[in-house]
């Protein structure tokens, strides 16, 4: 993988279908790769995402329902994956669940939901990709969050799932290596949850950047296709895109 071509190559993203999954797909496929979008609940967008990629170049994108917290399946989604193109050669963990639990509000329920969407997922998609990704040395790329290291109030589980993504990463760049590289994203500020109000909250999260700006869906996908494509160097990293959030903390 080199000069940002990924001819020929399969990805496989969770939580495709939307939003920053959808543009990361979008930004692969660009680069020539052949996607595998899953999906949970978004069929319709799914569908329509991998109608725009065959549009675009035949035969070169597939859709894949599922639940994440069903473990037991994950194996049938790689499989699918690599019998649908013949290998798998990048795994993108990007589904993610996010929602406040205030202390004294937290369940069990909530709890298993947001470590088992963040954490224990991309854990057992990774040791089920793993043989593939070995044969291809291919690459997983987590998303994570800058919240990861810096916890956001009344998102107790959320942060401790996302900071659980982190040093996963950082563990599956040893465990997988030399073939498999490992590498995660940090977002910030790049597009605001569905539902909610984009006022006051909103310029008080984006005057906390360096950059004094709300980021793009697109600055993420391209970081991942640097990842992909032009980063073969580079395992272990998480890298933080978010206009300087985390620095000036």
């Amino acid at each position: 993988m080199s000069s940002g071509s990924l001819t020929g190559k399969t990805v496989l993203i969770t939580g495709g279908a939307k939003r920053v999954g959808a543009e990361t797909a979008r930004q692969l496929h660009g680069a020539g790769a052949n996607l595998v979008i899953h999906y949970r609940k978004s069929s319709t967008a799914a569908e329509a995402l991998a109608a725009e990629f065959n549009g675009a170049r035949a035969r070169s994108a597939a859709i894949a329902q599922g639940d994440l917290l069903e473990v037991g399946k994950l194996p049938a989604l790689v499989e699918f994956a690599v019998s649908s193109f013949g290998g798998l050669d990048v795994l993108v963990n990007n589904a993610s669940t996010f929602y406040a639990t205030p202390m004294g509000e937290i369940t069990p329920a909530a709890f298993d939901d947001l470590i088992g969407t963040n954490l224990k997922a991309p854990l057992f998609l990774a040791q089920a990709a793993a043989p593939a990704l070995r044969k291809s040395h291919g690459l997983i790329i987590n998303i994570v969050d800058i919240h990861a290291l810096r916890p956001l109030r009344h998102y107790t589980v959320y942060c401790a799932a996302k900071a659980g993504l982190h040093m996963l990463t950082r563990s599956l760049a040893k465990e997988l290596g030399p073939e498999v590289r490992v590498n995660g994203i940090a977002p910030g500020p790049v597009l605001w949850p569905e539902g909610k109000a984009d006022g006051p909250m909103r310029e008080k999260v984006v005057q906390r950047t360096i950059l004094k700006r709300m980021g793009s869906p697109s600055d993420i996908a391209r970081t991942a296709l640097f990842f992909a494509a032009d980063a073969p160097f580079i395992t272990g990293q998480v890298l933080a895109v978010d206009g300087g959030r985390s620095v000036a903390w």
